[in-house]
């Protein structure tokens, strides 16, 4: 397989302004609809399943970034940049929707619901060592969901 770990596809200037991400209007016609997800470079997609109270993330990226759509499910997704005294902001998501998380931000998930995920990231995830050398563990949620020091 050709090795691409290290070429890099993107920059910040291609990067989504906002957590939300709206979705283009799908292709539709007589046999069904062809919903487009993410028109942009990347090297990993995933499906992460998570479990009705359970938390994701509590951490940050140094330089890689990811979407999440929801397939089924929802979930509380908390956010800030990082090293920021801002208070995390709070979005929910549910079936349908798109979150973009950049490099450098804060970011936790508390699931509602059992959840299904679909991710694509910037970075390949062919194994964990490879995943755990740019994320760096923080605690932005407790294990009850709640955010520390709020």
């Amino acid at each position: 397989m050709f090795k691409f770990k290290n070429i890099h596809l993107d920059d910040s200037t291609m990067w989504p302004e906002q957590a939300r991400i709206p979705l283009e209007p799908p292709f539709q016609d007589e046999r069904g609809s062809i919903q487009s997800l993410v028109n942009f470079p990347m090297k990993n997609l995933c499906i992460i399943t998570s479990k009705k109270g359970s938390i994701r993330s509590n951490h940050y990226h140094n330089e890689d970034w990811h979407y999440m759509y929801t397939l089924s499910g929802s979930y509380e997704y908390h956010y800030k940049p990082h090293n920021s005294n801002e208070k995390p902001k709070l979005e929910v998501f549910t079936v349908g929707e798109m979150v973009f998380t950049p490099p450098l931000e804060d970011h936790a998930c508390f699931f509602l619901q059992d959840t299904t995920l679909l991710v694509v990231s910037r970075m390949p995830r062919g194994n964990q060592e490879t995943y755990e050398k740019d994320v760096r563990r923080i605690k932005l949620l407790d294990n009850n969901g709640n955010l520390i020091n709020e």
